[in-house]
């Protein structure tokens, strides 16, 4: 089985989505970002932070629920607030980022990696990170039974073929947390 690294999803990355989407997966240095094509002979960037592999997995997936318009704004056209959020700001990016992280969780399956929640509040108040984990779990359950949206599914597909591991079985009874 392939070592991971994150130049292995840049790679199946650009062979799933490039011809079709004109969009590149970018090792970042600092936070992550998604960056519309500025020029019609340039292409979209979905940037990750500092070159891990969870946050490319996790910045793909925001990339993979995004809509046609979505995609021509910077980061989507998310607001997004920093660390130190209310149980009300908090409340709202769970609810934002129950569907990413759950295809980030898919990602991580089929990539044979470990999968953590994100709660991203470390300076807030304190976060049920057992009842968020819940939620993203019953999520990604209703994406696997009901089906999961196209690009995410063709990418998490070449992730599973690329790295030998199963497609992920139908009951949330068998993943694992961590």
């Amino acid at each position: 089985m392939p070592q991971h690294h994150y130049q292995q999803l840049i790679e199946l990355f650009d062979q799933c989505f490039y011809s079709d989407y004109k969009t590149r997966l970018v090792a970042g240095t600092h936070e992550p970002y998604y960056q519309p094509m500025q020029r019609a002979d340039d292409y979209h960037q979905i940037v990750f932070a500092h070159g891990f592999f969870a946050s490319a997995l996790h910045e793909i997936a925001h990339w993979c629920i995004a809509g046609e318009q979505r995609r021509q704004l910077f980061d989507y056209g998310y607001w997004y607030e920093p660390d130190g959020r209310d149980a009300k700001q908090q409340a709202e990016f769970e609810q934002v980022e129950r569907k990413p992280q759950a295809l980030e969780w898919l990602f991580s399956l089929c990539a044979g990696v470990p999968f953590q929640v994100s709660v991203d509040n470390l300076g807030g108040i304190e976060v049920d990170r057992i009842a968020f984990t819940k939620a993203v779990q019953e999520q990604l359950s209703r994406y696997i039974i009901e089906g999961i949206p196209p690009r995410a599914e063709k990418f998490a597909r070449a992730l599973a073929e690329f790295y030998q591991q199963p497609w992920p079985a139908t009951t949330i009874t068998k993943w694992n947390i961590t």
